[in-house]
């Protein structure tokens, strides 16, 4: 069965261990590095910090009550846009819906916040992800992503459109 968790700041462990699985799977999928997670910088006051982001959902799916994914929406640059961001299912529960409900929930909390777009970027060399998004509705911008470590190519930056009621 497969159930979705709104999250606070006092679930950090449960971020925490989702987290840092998704930067040790797939570093390639963030921006972020493992490496910048752990160490000195894996301290409960800057998890804590990073699900009290204002304005901000954090959401756990679990699948047979174990945790199996996670994503994220924040307020973006305008007071209509709504940013997806720290999405992942870990791969045992990948083709499973776990994505599909991820998203579905994120999207309901931003209507619920009336915004009109939802936005999200994603590794150009990610095909499994871009797959997933475009079946939700998202299409390229055109806009320049974020330059990637490799300092050559760029994220690629999906938006959707958001109307009361519609996937």
């Amino acid at each position: 069965m497969l159930e979705l968790r709104k999250l606070e700041p006092d679930d950090w462990p449960l971020w925490r261990e989702l987290r840092l699985a998704a930067l040790g799977q797939a570093p390639e999928a963030f921006g972020a590095r493992l490496a910048d997670w752990q160490g000195a910088g894996d301290r409960e006051e800057r998890w804590r910090a990073r699900l009290a982001i204002p304005g901000g959902r954090d959401v756990v799916a679990f699948l047979d009550d174990e945790p199996v994914g996670m994503v994220s929406g924040v307020p973006g640059t305008r007071a209509d846009t709504v940013e997806l961001i720290s999405m992942w299912v870990a791969p045992r529960a990948r083709g499973r819906g776990v994505g599909d409900a991820l998203i579905e929930a994120i999207k309901q909390w931003a209507r619920g916040r009336d915004a009109t777009t939802l936005r999200l970027s994603v590794m150009p060399d990610n095909p499994a992800a871009l797959g997933l998004y475009q079946r939700h509705g998202f299409s390229d911008t055109g806009e320049p992503g974020v330059l990637r470590r490799d300092g050559l190519t760029r994220e690629r930056v999906l938006a959707v459109p958001l109307s009361q009621g519609v996937s």
